[in-house]
């Protein structure tokens, strides 16, 4: 009978537990290599938390990239972690997680969030420039200026600088969209602009409109005189 191939692959401290599409962090992976873990990867799967890590106490470095980790992500107490990457999941507003991890990663050097909306850049969206993306650096390096590296780039001293003078002013806030609901519990959406006429808008109306427009010349220059009429003199 062939033996069944674990699905954790170990390299001394090293574990990886990739692409399982897993849901949750299984319990055994604490269970067996929390007390000794220093690196974890955990890509390449489906996970929404990371509640699973708290048996991790010893880790260093923890890379949960292409995962569905949204903007509730609250990680445990990890004190000895220096390297986080997030990349790739579902991350549209930081935040909160930020003041999580100035609490419970006292160590992180090295931060990753390159591929989340919250990081905005043109792998996330050809209509992001640089300064989005160095206002960006400012309000996370302002949340956690221990930093030595965030996403690709090193961080200045200037940069760091910068960060605590402005950091806290860059957030970038998305505005919501509270529409109005018509008796049938739907969303009105208000129709775009338009200077016609309130009859004209209907789509299934095609009837046209008509107005008169009176135009008076009021220029200095002979040549528009024979146009003005003697009521208007």
């Amino acid at each position: 009978m062939a033996q069944r191939e674990s699905p954790v692959v170990l390299n001394g401290t090293q574990i990886s537990y990739i692409g399982h599409d897993s849901k949750d962090i299984p319990n055994f992976l604490g269970e067996t290599y929390g007390s000794f873990a220093r690196r974890l990867d955990l890509s390449f799967n489906q996970f929404r938390s990371l509640a699973g890590l708290k048996m991790f106490t010893e880790l260093e470095e923890l890379v949960v990239d292409n995962n569905l980790l949204g903007n509730d992500l609250q990680l445990p107490r990890l004190p000895k972690l220096h390297t986080l990457t997030l990349n790739k999941n579902q991350l549209t507003d930081i935040e909160a997680l930020l003041d999580n991890l100035a609490d419970v990663t006292p160590s992180l050097q090295y931060l990753s969030l390159l591929g989340n909306e919250a990081c905005p850049n043109q792998l996330v969206s050809l209509d992001k420039d640089d300064d989005d993306y160095q206002r960006y650096r400012y309000f996370v390096l302002y949340k956690l200026p221990q930093l030595k590296f965030l996403d690709s780039r090193k961080v200045t001293r200037k940069e760091l600088m910068e960060a605590q003078e402005r950091g806290a002013f860059m957030k970038v806030v998305k505005p919501k969209s509270e529409g109005l609901l018509n008796e049938a519990g739907s969303e009105i959406r208000p129709l775009p602009y338009t200077p016609l006429p309130r009859g004209s808008r209907d789509a299934k109306n095609h009837k046209g409109v008509f107005a008169k427009c009176r135009y008076i010349y009021y220029g200095k220059h002979s040549e528009g005189n024979r146009f003005i009429r003697n009521d208007q003199l």
